[in-house]
């Protein structure tokens, strides 16, 4: 099978997310590897303040965004968030305001898929996802170095707003980037 196209072959994405102090500054993981365990992909981003469950949800939303950009139709995703993969299968309703928005956002992304599963799993499964984390929240707050930049893999825009005033734009509140990271800004004009 080394010469399927990216679209038959099914891949697996470990997922976390976590926040210190629940809600607390929060950030999310993604391991995205081959079925024969070949790495594809380390992804992390912080959030800012937000819960355990909202981070969990930006970790599987970033894992759909991978497959769906990178052409894989074939995902299986294992988390150790048991209120997550419930409610995907459908075991568990979304009563939480804040997550019906991503469970919706999820669940549309799963109907473009050719084969999807979620897999709960132990913490002790899914510790290298755990660790980007933990990495990733570290950094954001100073208390490390960065995690290499392959951490930082994007895996969507991120929208902010700004003023311009006497030539300068100035952003209107800090944005969830790592020391050094490269951006790319688009500019649209707001009344």
């Amino acid at each position: 099978m080394p010469n399927q196209p990216a679209d038959t072959k099914r891949i697996i994405a470990h997922i976390d997310g976590g926040a210190r102090g629940n809600p607390g500054p929060a950030a999310y993981a993604v391991i995205v590897n081959t079925e024969d365990g070949t790495r594809l992909a380390s992804l992390s981003r912080y959030l800012g303040h937000a819960t355990n469950n909202i981070a969990e949800y930006q970790g599987l939303l970033a894992a759909l965004e991978y497959a769906i950009e990178h052409n894989y139709r074939r995902l299986k995703v294992i988390s150790d968030s048991e209120l997550l993969t419930r409610q995907i299968n459908g075991q568990y309703q979304v009563r939480n305001p804040n997550l019906k928005p991503l469970h919706e956002r999820a669940r549309a992304m799963i109907g473009q898929f050719e084969s999807f599963r979620i897999e709960h799993v132990r913490r002790e499964q899914n510790r290298e996802a755990d660790r980007l984390v933990n990495e990733a929240i570290d950094a954001a707050a100073g208390g490390r170095k960065e995690p290499s930049p392959a951490h930082f893999t994007d895996p969507g825009p991120i929208h902010a707003t700004a003023t311009y005033h006497h030539g300068t734009l100035k952003l209107n509140g800090p944005l969830p980037l790592a020391e050094g990271e490269h951006v790319e800004v688009k500019i649209e004009r707001r009344p």
